[in-house]
């Protein structure tokens, strides 16, 4: 009777979901799928001790790969919208739900696959002002500047109108002070979220982008909730204009997380625009050098930093890494955003890899370490279309989207103003990554899954290939155990995996890491699997290495310990998947180990060479483009975990 009862209770729950599907908000539905759960689930029906005969009654972690985009940007980021962008926050998440989309240059697309989330995180800074000057919004009109602003737009002098707020922009001053138009605009964005977002098929998370632009360097960062609207909504996202400094940001995140008991972090944006500041020795406004306080507070807010994207990869640099055969990957290192070109020194406070050691070095010192990320891609596309394949590439905004002739591949990214040490620092787009996007691994696809992924670091980072890497580290795994059926089982029960952490070996132990990749059903074979250790040597210096741990083909390491290339089936635009393999696995132990030394382990997976978007132009176009001597045509696109660090005892 009670099993009946409760079967009755269950099917009514479900019956009500479904005829209240269309009236419900998706919040709502989340909240009677998770009653539903429980209800199914009653700690009565348990007997303890008790073998069950199902094995996954109590299965917990995290069993799939959900793909998304942390950084997406629509018509109400101002420099999207005043530059050519019509599509807001809805056609950003109707794209990335599957469907066909007009682009605002007039080119339909659609996605190979749906994703399965999206934030769409627009610049907090003057939210929506395309919007608000399109609509001849009453309450923009009332103010001086908006209405002057707005009057250009309407005179047909859109870019007048753009440069009048760069100058804003530039002088770190809100020209409208209008905290009423940046809430409406905001509401509209949270209730596009909130219209979209359906647990278990699509999760919309709540976000926008911080946009610090400190003396000209991308100092970024894009803050994602956990929370629905009945947390975020009527908010002010802190903007530039509030602060350009990092520690001011969290102070707001910590208020907000007090003020209604919700969830935020933030994920910096890669810094190879930064000039050094990133991942600087010093605070950024005081120039103080970096504190116990300063590191639990960075690695509290930002557990998470975005390693690739549209604007350059950020793993490595060849003069940090001039070892690793693969670190000249769409290197932006010309210098900020244009008024200052790039010095030597300010490499090693940019990118990801040379980050993790100083992070190593920083916890043997303070016992905190601030740099202590997992890495994602995503796309910072401003277009409202997040496309990452080579073939489907709409351009990081809308003057060069497909079919905007020749300005696709000249025009200025970085160096549009003149540089003040007279330094090149412009860098077109032909020079752009069809990039990147995050691989999450969560049990389900909701906005609490997702964000705790994110959290705990268990995510990594594509230049655009959805290949899935699972990666998992231990101190006792055997060679036989990457076969397993019951991989991500044992690997869970006796490791750690992507984002965890080691500590204290056991006498005579050396960490074994296990990793399996699979292509990408829509893409490229693999070509390798590495594993790239840093580590803080006994004088205090840091290290790395790059191992070969697998590799498709019957090739051997040449006498330098070199693998060979695994080979080129790239004509034109099109390729082959005759060489490299489908799946890739590994197991490996640290041959050089040290149990007294901290380090870090991170996996990088390479595909075969394959076309780049230049090269699927050139292949559609024909005649009708010229490409710069020094495009790019070919490539091997990657995956990068997050680490998995190792801390000695104490």
């Amino acid at each position: 009777m009670r099993a009946q009862l409760m079967f009755s209770t269950v099917g009514a729950l479900f019956a009500a979901l479904a005829m209240t599907a269309n009236t419900a908000s998706a919040q709502e539905a989340e909240s009677q799928l998770e009653a539903a759960s429980q209800l199914q689930g009653e700690p009565d029906d348990v007997a303890v001790g008790q073998r069950q005969y199902s094995p996954y009654l109590n299965r917990t972690f995290p069993d799939r790969v959900l793909w998304g985009d942390t950084h997406l940007h629509t018509s109400y980021s101002t420099d999207a919208g005043m530059i050519g962008n019509f599509l807001g926050p809805e056609e950003a998440y109707r794209f990335a739900r599957g469907e066909i989309v007009r682009a605002s240059g007039g080119v339909r697309t659609k996605l190979v696959r749906p994703l399965d989330f999206l934030v769409v995180a627009d610049h907090a800074e003057n939210l929506g002002l395309s919007v608000l000057i399109e609509e001849s919004n009453p309450d923009l009109l009332r103010n001086p500047w908006g209405k002057k602003v707005h009057d250009l737009v309407r005179a047909g002098k859109p870019f007048d109108a753009y440069a009048a707020w760069g100058l804003e922009m530039a002088k770190n001053e809100d020209p409208l002070k209008d905290d009423h138009l940046t809430r409406t605009i905001w509401n509209r964005i949270v209730d596009a979220a909130e219209k979209y977002n359906q647990p278990g098929v699509f999760t919309a998370l709540h976000g926008f982008e911080w946009t610090s632009s400190y003396e000209s360097n991308n100092l970024h960062r894009n803050v994602i909730f956990r929370d629905g609207a009945d947390k975020v909504r009527d908010l002010i996202p802190f903007s530039n204009y509030d602060s350009p400094d990092p520690e001011k940001l969290w102070e707001w995140m910590k208020a907000y997380e007090e003020r209604t008991s919700g969830r935020a972090l933030a994920i910096p944006h890669n810094g190879n625009l930064s000039n050094g500041l990133m991942f600087d020795d010093v605070t950024l406004i005081s120039k103080k050098p970096l504190s116990k306080d300063y590191a639990e507070r960075r690695a509290n807010w930002e557990p998470i930093y975005e390693v690739t994207q549209i604007k350059g990869d950020g793993e490595t640099h060849l003069a940090l890494s001039p070892k690793d055969e693969f670190a000249d990957y769409y290197s932006w290192d010309k210098g900020n955003f244009g008024l200052f070109g790039k010095k030597p020194d300010m490499l090693p406070r940019e990118y990801a890899r040379e980050a993790l050691k100083k992070g190593l070095a920083y916890e043997a010192k303070l016992g905190i370490n601030p740099f202590k990320f997992g890495m994602l891609g995503a796309t910072d596309s401003h277009t409202s279309l997040a496309t990452t394949r080579e073939d489907n590439f709409f351009g990081k905004a809308t003057p060069v989207e497909p079919g905007g002739g020749e300005d696709r591949y000249v025009e200025k990214i970085t160096g549009v103003v003149e540089s003040k040490d007279g330094a090149d620092v412009a860098i077109r787009h032909y020079k752009a990554l069809a990039a990147g996007l995050a691989g999450v691994w969560s049990k389900e696809n909701t906005r609490a899954a997702i964000w705790d992924a994110l959290k705990r670091k268990e995510v990594y980072a594509t230049t655009g290939t959805r290949m899935t890497v699972r990666v998992f580290a231990g101190w006792d795994f055997a060679k036989d155990e990457i076969q397993r059926p019951d991989f991500a089982v044992q690997g869970y029960a006796r490791g750690v995996p992507m984002g965890g952490d080691l500590a204290e070996a056991p006498e005579g132990k050396a960490p074994t890491i296990l990793v399996r990749s699979l292509r990408d059903p829509d893409g490229a074979n693999l070509d390798r699997i590495q594993i790239v250790k840093g580590w803080l040597d006994k004088a205090g210096k840091t290290q790395e290495k790059v191992y070969d741990v697998a590799w498709a083909g019957d090739r051997q390491p040449d006498e330098d310990g070199k693998l060979p290339p695994v080979g080129n089936t790239v004509k034109g635009a099109t390729f082959t998947n005759n060489i490299g393999e489908a799946v890739l696995t590994a197991w490996w132990q640290d041959p050089d180990f040290d149990p007294a030394l901290r380090a870090f382990y991170y996996v990088r997976v390479l595909e075969i060479p394959t076309p780049t978007w230049l090269a699927y132009d050139k292949a559609f176009y024909g005649d009708k483009i010229n490409l710069p001597e020094d495009a790019t045509l070919l490539h091997q696109e990657r995956a990068y975990t997050s680490p998995i660090w190792y801390t000695p005892k104490r």
